[in-house]
């Protein structure tokens, strides 16, 4: 199994740590929101940064985070150039890679946990009794005018007839070549109106529920659904042998891990607290200061997940599905399932350590690697590799200001869109949090936010005020001089509605 890739870069979610002690309160006061190395991030450095920003991000809170966060990151790194650390302790790595090799070990578990399950491939009975809830058709779609509009009598009488005259011509010898001509699908030109193997959940209910009526081979009546009428045909066995083999192999594989896993909570008595959902709310507005959090959220005969273990699993989803930033908004009836979820995986990775599943040395070397490059690479974007320092400045200090000035500079370029955004993934962050102090202050941002609301609403009434006056008269304001000619032609009677959704 290839190893999951730990080197790129990822979009920035969460804080890196929060202001703490009386000592950060008194010194770091409203007017500093963040501290890095010997570098300060002032209210009017942030405030500017994003009430000025050329690129597509609003004002908010959570953007000034965001924006607070890439600068701590940024500084650590220029920090660590500055002083020639290459980040390359194997201890410090193993610590930030768990995430990442406890999921490879799951994975492999959970491989050779599959391959003991008996799964049936498929036969011709399960394929018409339409078993896991599997079925495959073709279609031809005699579809309304305006998707998403609902048709006029008239449209729909003249549809209807439509759709009956070609039923009447359709046969299962020239089912292609009348999809072909008489289809609305756009997709029916390439695929014939094949719909192949589909899950009966996926398709509207109508359709869902005119197929599976259906015996393999045979054509349906005009069936209506507010895409038109279909003239639908279930696939025979023969024709859908292979895909319906493949597709319920996979939905039976499923149902037997899940069966699994439920076996396993229930044999480990596995309990979720009942204020998980709100200890997990609170962790995720600052994940560093509760990375080795013991407090527990779910109990079970073979150990506990606590607060840390479940913020290292959030590592292992992918970065797009942002589930630390979804978790403060969803609601509990979702967020203690998902706690139990977490928890499941934890059991079955100690099964895994007990199956002795492990990573081969050379795949562990390779993440080193990995580290190291990444390390390189954000270093080069930034412009403070220690080579390049080392040609502007002799000493610590100087290359300290040399490094800190030109993230800065990064910074300008990326809010101005003439620069990729970029942040270290969470290993390497987790890297930098242990070895480099850092600081947050929340009011801090809270007053960045409220200068650049103020520069951004004074930007954008200066661009408006740039504009040429248009031509066109507005609404309400009265009419265009007598004699001139009318400006724009008259507004449009309809528009164009989105593309239709497949069935």
């Amino acid at each position: 199994m290839r190893s999951r890739s730990i080197v790129g870069f990822v979009a920035a979610g969460t804080l890196l740590v929060a202001c703490s002690g009386l000592k950060d309160a008194l010194t770091a006061h409203v007017d500093v929101v963040a501290r890095a190395g010997s570098q300060e991030l002032s209210v009017t450095r942030l405030g500017d940064l994003l009430g000025n920003a050329k690129i597509q991000v609003g004002v908010s809170r959570d953007n000034a985070a965001i924006v607070t966060e890439m600068w701590t990151s940024f500084q650590q790194l220029a920090y660590a150039a500055a002083h020639g650390d290459s980040l390359n302790d194997k201890k410090a790595i193993d610590l930030a890679i768990a995430p990442i090799v406890n999921a490879q070990k799951l994975q492999r578990f959970m491989d050779s946990v599959s391959k003991t399950f008996k799964v049936d491939s498929g036969s011709e009975s399960a394929y018409n009794q339409a078993s896991g809830g599997l079925l495959a058709a073709r279609h031809i779609l005699i579809g309304y005018k305006n998707q998403g509009v609902p048709p006029s009598a008239a449209e729909k009488d003249s549809l209807k007839k439509k759709a009956d005259v070609v039923r009447a011509q359709v046969t299962p010898a020239n089912f292609t070549e009348m999809a072909k001509k008489y289809s609305t699908d756009p997709s029916a030109a390439q695929n014939n109106g094949n719909l192949g193997v589909f899950e009966k959940g996926i398709m509207i209910p109508a359709f869902s529920t005119a197929t599976a009526a259906l015996k393999p081979g045979e054509i349906s009546q005009p069936v209506e659904t507010n895409f038109g009428f279909h003239i639908i045909q279930r696939l025979s066995y023969a024709d859908a042998k292979n895909d319906f083999s493949a597709k319920f192999s996979q939905t039976a594989v499923r149902v037997a891990d899940s069966t699994y896993m439920a076996q396993l909570a229930t044999s480990e008595n596995l309990q979720v607290k009942d204020n998980a959902a709100t200890m997990i709310k609170d962790a995720v507005k600052d994940v560093p200061k509760h990375r080795n959090d013991k407090t527990v959220l779910a109990t079970a005969k073979a150990g506990d997940l606590t607060i840390g273990d479940f913020l290292g699993w959030l590592e292992t989803f992918p970065p797009q599905q942002q589930i630390t930033q979804r978790i403060p908004q969803a609601p509990d009836s979702v967020l203690k399932p998902f706690v139990k979820q977490i928890a499941v995986q934890s059991l079955l990775l100690k099964r895994a350590e007990t199956a002795k599943i492990d990573i081969a040395a050379p795949e562990k070397l390779n993440m080193y690697n990995e580290i190291g490059q990444l390390v390189t690479n954000v270093w080069q974007a930034l412009g403070i590799d220690p080579k390049a320092l080392s040609d502007s400045a002799k000493s610590t200090a100087e290359k300290e200001k040399v490094a800190a000035a030109r993230v800065d500079a990064y910074l300008d370029k990326m809010m101005a869109g003439q620069a990729q955004p970029l942040s270290p993934p969470p290993p390497l962050k987790k890297m930098l949090e242990a070895k480099y102090e850092a600081s947050v202050n929340s009011a801090g941002i809270d007053r960045a936010v409220e200068r650049a609301t103020k520069v951004r609403a004074s930007a954008d009434s200066a661009r408006t005020a740039n504009q040429p006056k248009s031509q066109v008269p507005i609404p309400g304001m009265g009419a265009p001089p007598a004699g001139a000619p009318p400006a724009g032609g008259p507004p449009p009677t309809s528009t164009q509605p989105p593309a239709p959704k497949k069935p």
